[in-house]
């Protein structure tokens, strides 16, 4: 009989961390605080990066339906199209309805949550959470239609939150894998 041994090799490389992430840490941070201060011009940028994401996702729909032969690809792609091109063509307008549609998201996902509390306390499980977050995302929705400069500086300030964020944590991993080796 062969014993078979298997042994690790430890490369004398950093891991993953360089002097990038450092920077771009940093810069994440300088670019989320802009965010928060500039709220109308982070739903302008925002309406552009949906519209040209609507437009390449249309893009991809319309080519799919000619492939698979569906209509409904078609249909899709062609909407996500027009409204993306809507969108990148109107920054102005696009930035300002952004807080309207956020706020009948937030509404359409606290009525989900709120009919999710019923069933769930029909099933005799935990429901409180759901049916307070359902009667929460409602008021706000409706907060949000009567004040839309609440919905804008709600979504600039989840955007520079998240970013600033991203920038804490790419500087963490930088301080944290900057002398670790690679394990394989």
């Amino acid at each position: 009989m062969v014993d078979l041994v298997i042994t690790k090799n430890i490369a004398p490389t950093p891991c993953c961390a360089g002097i990038w992430h450092m920077l771009a840490g940093i810069l994440m941070i300088v670019l989320g605080t802009y965010v928060w201060f500039n709220p109308f011009i982070s739903l302008m940028a925002l309406s552009l990066y949906i519209g040209v994401a609507l437009i390449v996702i249309g893009a991809g729909y319309v080519a799919s339906s000619m492939s698979l032969e569906s209509g409904w690809f078609m249909f899709v792609g062609v909407i996500d199209v027009i409204i993306g091109i809507i969108l990148v063509s109107n920054l102005g307008v696009s930035a300002v309805t952004l807080p309207i549609i956020f706020a009948l998201w937030s509404i359409a996902v606290g009525s989900v949550q709120l009919v999710s509390s019923y069933h769930l306390s029909k099933a005799e499980l935990p429901w409180g959470w759901s049916l307070s977050l359902g009667l929460l995302g409602i008021v706000f929705g409706f907060l949000i239609l009567q004040y839309p400069e609440l919905g804008a500086v709600t979504i600039s300030t989840l955007l520079g939150l998240y970013i600033v964020l991203y920038g804490i944590l790419e500087i963490v991993e930088y301080f944290y894998f900057k002398n670790r080796t690679i394990e394989y």
